[in-house]
Formats: C-alpha cells, sequence, structure tokens
C-alpha cells in the first residue's frame, strides 16, 4: 500500500536516464561536471530522502539527471517509493537510503561525493533473494561497480546512522560479540525475516537467506542456509530442512527455528567443535514459516484473547485451536500434497514396483494447489535433501510414515514404509534427546501412546491423505519425520525458553543423524559421475537415486547390506557391507559402473508412468506467476509481472532494467 503523501509526487511524466556526468577532476570519490556555471551544494531537495546523514546534495546526480524535477519524475525515485510495498517490508530503508546516496549523492564544500561500495555489496548479499522472489532485475542504479566506490576512494557510508541505531535496538537480544542472547518472545513475519537477514549477514562465510517462492498474500518463504560452501552443494555433503509452521496457529517450531539459526551462527564464531563440525559436514535449510498468513490470523486471535473487553474468553481459546490452520485459501497445506501412497499401495501388488520417485499425476494439478505447496515441491526436487523434520504442535510425539493407512477405510491401521526400521531409529534420535518426550510417566494431550517411547506410525495415530512427510518420501530421496511439540499450539511466552532447552539438543541430534547409514559415488569408467543411478538394498524395496553429481546417501541403522547400483546402459554392480552399532559417521561405498550394449533389468526402469517423473506443473498453472518468456532485445514482453503496473500506469518512461530476461 503506497502512503497517500508519497503518491502526491508522483505525477505522470516522460523521462530519460541521461548518460552518467563526466568527472573533470581529479577528486578521490568525487564526481564535478564542467559547464559555464560550476553545480553548487543545495539543501536536500528529495522528500523521500529527507533522513539520509547528510544536509546537502547535488545536481546532476550520481546517474545524470539534471535537477530535483527530473529525479522526482524519474522510474528511479518511483521505486524507491514503493520498494517497501514491493518487497513486504524487507531491506526497508537499506534500500532506500543506498538508493537516494546514487539520487541525491552527498555534497561536501562543492563536492559531489560517492557512496562506499561496500556498504552496496552488503545490501545486495542480503536482499537481492527479495528481488529474485517478485521476478525483478536488482536496479541499475545500484550497481556496487557503477556508482560506488571504495574506501580509499574516499567515500562516504550513507548507512552508518540507520547501522548504529540498529545496533542500539539489537543491543537488547546481543552482546554485540560472536555470541547472541535468544530474545524469548514472538516474531512478526517483519521481525522474524530481519532475525534471519541479520543472522545470516553475521555469519556471511557459513549462511545465506535465500527464498523458495511466496505466499498466497505475497509473503516471502524466506530459508537460512548453515554450510561451509552457502549456496552450492558439496559432493557428499548431505542436505539436512526443518520446516515450522506449516499450520499458521502451531508456532513453537516457528520459533525453534529462529532461535536454531541464531545459535548455530553464534556457536560456530565462538569455536564450538560440535557446532563447526556439524556446519563443516552438513547442509542445512530452515524454513521457520511455511504458513506466514495463517500465523497472521493466529497471532491476532492470540492478541484479541488478552483483550479485558473479551468476554467469550472460553470460546476465543476453543476456536484459536483451529484459527490460522490453513493458508490464505483455507487449504491444510499437510493435505495439499499429491497421494503418492495410494499410488504405492496399488503398485505392491506387482511382481516389480518401485517405491520411490513416484510421479506427481496429471489429475492433481487440476484441484486447488496451494503456492506455499507448490514452492515447497520444487524445493523438494531442486535439493538432494536425505533427512528432514516438519515441527508441528497439539501433541508431545514423534510421526513417522506412511500417515496415509494402506486400507482407507481403517482411520487407525499401521502402516509401515520398507524403511520402517530407519525411520523408527530417527524417531527415537530425536524422543530420546528431547527432555520429556520419550518418557511414559509424560502428560500427554489426549492420544495415548504408552510403551512407545514418544514415537508413532502415523497411520496408526490417525490416516489422512495429502500430506508432505509421505510425499518426501514417495517422490524423492528424503526420509521425513513430523515432530509434535507439545498439547499449546500456540505456547505462551515465558514457555519459549524452557521449551528451546527441550528441543536444543534433539535438534542437533537429529541433524546429526543423517551421517548414519552408508554415502558414496557413482562413476562410469571414465571417471564421470552418472545422474539418477538407481541404489538398492536387498531387503528394503526402496530405492535412491544419485544426485548431479553421482553421489549419493542411504540412511540405514547398523547390521550387513547387500547394496548395489545400476543405471540405464551400465552393468550392476554388487557390494557386501557390514555397519557396525557403534558406527560414529557414515561408512563410504563407492561404485564403477561399465556400460553394457543391452540395458540390464530392462522391466524395471520400463514401469508406467516412470518416465513422467520429470514433468512438473503439467498444465502450467504457476508458469504465469514467473513472467513471460525471454524476449529478444528491444522486444516489448507480452507479459508482464504483477509489479510492473506500478510504472505503467503513471506514463514515466518505463524502467525495462527492471525486468530480468529483457
Amino acid at each position: 500500500m503506497l502512503r497517500a503523501g508519497v503518491l502526491l509526487t508522483l505525477v505522470a511524466a516522460c523521462c530519460c536516464v541521461p548518460p552518467r556526468c563526466e568527472q573533470t577532476e581529479a577528486a578521490l570519490g568525487t564526481c564535478k561536471v564542467s559547464g559555464a556555471e560550476k553545480p553548487q551544494c543545495m539543501e536536500m531537495v528529495l522528500s523521500y530522502c529527507q533522513d539520509v546523514p547528510y544536509k546537502q546534495t547535488m545536481f546532476p546526480n550520481l546517474v545524470g539527471q539534471q535537477s530535483r524535477p527530473e529525479a522526482e519524475l524519474s522510474a528511479e525515485y518511483l521505486l524507491l517509493s514503493v520498494l517497501h510495498g514491493l518487497l513486504n517490508g524487507e531491506c526497508s530503508p537499506e534500500l532506500r537510503l543506498l538508493g537516494c546516496s546514487v539520487l541525491a549523492p552527498q555534497c561536501q564544500v562543492g563536492v559531489l561525493r560517492k557512496p562506499c561500495r561496500s556498504s552496496c555489496e552488503a545490501v545486495r548479499r542480503s536482499c537481492a533473494h527479495a528481488f529474485e522472489a517478485i521476478g525483478m532485475a536488482w536496479p541499475y542504479f545500484l550497481d556496487c561497480d557503477r556508482f560506488f566506490v571504495s574506501n580509499e576512494e574516499g567515500c562516504y557510508d550513507p548507512l552508518a546512522e540507520l547501522r548504529a541505531r540498529q545496533d542500539v535496538a539489537f543491543a537488547n537480544i546481543s552482546d554485540g560479540g560472536q555470541s547472541t542472547v535468544l530474545q524469548f518472545t514472538y516474531h512478526s513475519n517483519a521481525q522474524m525475516f530481519s532475525i534471519l537477514k541479520k543472522t545470516a549477514a553475521k555469519c556471511p562465510q557459513i549462511s545465506r537467506t535465500y527464498s523458495i517462492g511466496r505466499s498466497v498474500e505475497g509473503k516471502d518463504l524466506l530459508v537460512i542456509e548453515f554450510s561451509n560452501n552457502p549456496g552450492q552443494h558439496d559432493l557428499l555433503e548431505p542436505e539436512v530442512k526443518f520446516i515450522g509452521n506449516m499450520h499458521g496457529n502451531e508456532v513453537l517450531g516457528r520459533q525453534l527455528l529462529v532461535y536454531l539459526a541464531q545459535y548455530l551462527c553464534s556457536e560456530y564464531l565462538l569455536g564450538n567443535e560440535r557446532i563447526q563440525t556439524i556446519i563443516n559436514s552438513t547442509r542445512i535449510h530452515l524454513l521457520p514459516s511455511m504458513n506466514p498468513d495463517g500465523y497472521e490470523i493466529a497471532a491476532s486471535e492470540v492478541a484479541d484473547s488478552n483483550d479485558p473487553e473479551n468476554t467469550n474468553q472460553e470460546g476465543h481459546l476453543y476456536n484459536g485451536w483451529t484459527s490460522g490452520r490453513a493458508n490464505a485459501q483455507n487449504l491444510d497445506l499437510n493435505r495439499n500434497f499429491p497421494d503418492l501412497t495410494s499410488v504405492y499401495y496399488n503398485r505392491r501388488r506387482f511382481k516389480r514396483f518401485r517405491s520411490d520417485h513416484i510421479p506427481i499425476p496429471d489429475s492433481y494439478w487440476m484441484s486447488k494447489v496451494a503456492p506455499e505447496t507448490y514452492a515447497v515441491m520444487k524445493w523438494i526436487r531442486s535439493i538432494p535433501f536425505v533427512l528432514s523434520a516438519s515441527l508441528h504442535g497439539g501433541e508431545l510425539v514423534i510421526s513417522y510414515p506412511f500417515d496415509f493407512s494402506r486400507h482407507p477405510l481403517e482411520e487407525k491401521m499401521f502402516s509401515p514404509t520398507p524403511d520402517e526400521q530407519v525411520f523408527k531409529q530417527l524417531a527415537r534420535t530425536y524422543a530420546d534427546a528431547h527432555a520429556t518426550m520419550s518418557s511414559n510417566d509424560t502428560q500427554r494431550c489426549g492420544a495415548s501412546f504408552a510403551n512407545n517411547g514418544g514415537i508413532v506410525n502415523g497411520a496408526l495415530w490417525y490416516s489422512f491423505a495429502g500430506g508432505m512427510s509421505d510425499f518426501n518420501y514417495l517422490h524423492s530421496n528424503c526420509l521425513e519425520l513430523t515432530v509434535e511439540l507439545g498439547c499449546d499450539k500456540f505456547p505462551a511466552e515465558e514457555e519459549l525458553y524452557p521449551e528451546w532447552l527441550r528441543n536444543k539438543e534433539a535438534l542437533l541430534s537429529f541433524m546429526e543423524s543423517v551421517h548414519r547409514g552408508i554415502k558414496g559415488t557413482v562413476k562410469d569408467t571414465d571417471g564421470n559421475g552418472i545422474k539418477g543411478a538407481i541404489i538398492s538394498v536387498k531387503g528394503i524395496r526402496h530405492d535412491v537415486t544419485t544426485a548431479d553429481d553421482g553421489d549419493y546417501w542411504r540412511l540405514l541403522n547398523s547390521g550387513v547390506y547387500i547394496v548395489s547400483a545400476v543405471a540405464p546402459g551400465y552393468s550392476r554392480v554388487a557390494k557386501r557391507i557390514r555397519l557396525p552399532a557403534r558406527m560414529q559417521r557414515t561408512g563410504r561405498v563407492d561404485f564403477v559402473l561399465k556400460r553394457v550394449l543391452v540395458e540390464p533389468d530392462l522391466d524395471y526402469f520400463s514401469i508406467p508412468e516412470l518416465e513422467n517423473y520429470e514433468r512438473f506443473d503439467p498444465f502450467n498453472q504457476f508458469g504465469q506467476q514467473d513472467g513471460a518468456e525471454p524476449a529478444e532485445p528491444n522486444e516489448d514482453r507480452s507479459e508482464k509481472p504483477w509489479w510492473w503496473a506500478y510504472f505503467s500506469q503513471m506514463g514515466i518512461s518505463t524502467p525495462t532494467w527492471l525486468l530480468r530476461n529483457y
């Protein structure tokens, strides 16, 4: 939403971006313009830049705009005025102050000074994902190499005062050093985004933030990643993900993942050997909120229940059990994934069938698919995740697949996967490390898990189709658990710190459990990795496949196994392995496959619809969100992004430089 005061300045007028001003005097970090009259410093005149840390500016500015009217009627200035709304408050006011330092640069004693390149680069690192999420190119006038200079060239920092104010505000939750004092309060979506980005900026060598998509109401699904090489998949390094707040009113997991991100960054910098080992050997992805729209509804319900004028407290609390659970389309995201479990049950009657990488049926796309679900499915397909946990609330138990009963008429029926024993071991890892979850003396929330040690097969608890955990298992290599963190879906703030203490060790232990079993590479005789090779374990009818570079991971308990690798056009190779009970790290098992003239085990690769696995969104249901196809240079695109109307309706020279594929 644009402010009325801002709109008054956005009068329609055509303008072009003139060439950059010519430097006529060799002044470091300055730009003077030749001509009969030497430009003079003038009072800051751009209304949207009044809070910059200086009082005087000069025209022409750094992009060559000759006067205040030309600057105020430009697409560049319009962009600064609407960025807050376009990016949902992310990176504001950092981006605006940075833009002002170019459109209304500092003038000092008749000399126009350039802003510091280091500030520009820091903002771009932390904010580029926000532009990518809405399909917008990084603005040309924020080109760090073109309009910014180094400290040695006499630059000034336009963000210095802002950082100082932020440091004062942040002092309540941080000691300003490497350690971080966690703030055990609930965070709004904007506050959560800010904390994640500040954490990534504090530990840029091991972390970054990125967006996997947007919610129905346009909020970022923001992920923070931890790795010794953030942004890249390293050969043989397993990938782990945690997802919180899938149901918007189940909020404890959301907060725990925010705390976990801060903890990992702080402890790594402090030299905690355990944390350094985890991050240096594992790529960790944290999505604190999969349903930020639902969270806002749930948070408003809690706020209303604290209103002294609300006389129906009991009704409010009862309503809070479901308010905000679904997304803004009123879709339960944990019922919105493709039902591949039914496909699996139908196929198991055949002698040869695959229980892995089952393609998404075309019929799925004919129903209503939430953008949050779509984003997570693309995420799962784009990264070779090995292990995952989805954090929920309403019970105190670990649930593992299958979640959908093997008999549709049985609502509570034990329905194991081929990896039943591995899933049970993973579930026990979290439950046993939790302070109270595995204790049979712990008071539960209604269900009975006596003598189960805090774990349960999902369908035995209650059956439902379209769950995220079943989808992970049957569509990818990833094994996912559902972690129910407690009875209260929206606990009081004073419970956040005790809950962090109960769950911290469990979260870390679960991460470390990704290093159980075996890993390795599958290569041809020339040493090239084979993508999509199939790794089979005799006696477990569920395979995994190799990633792009031929590496794989297979979670296994201790024992003796026959493991084989095969790929279309290659011979099968089998090896006998033994995993000892006290094995601390993953065993390494590599394979070298030879080409053969006849494809081995033809029936195995010719299962109906298997070739359709690579098909995704066949009806292009979500394709329009990414804009039109790339156009030829100087060719107007037939379809523009949704934000294009902000500029095209103002009558200004439209900023084609914001189109990513122009």
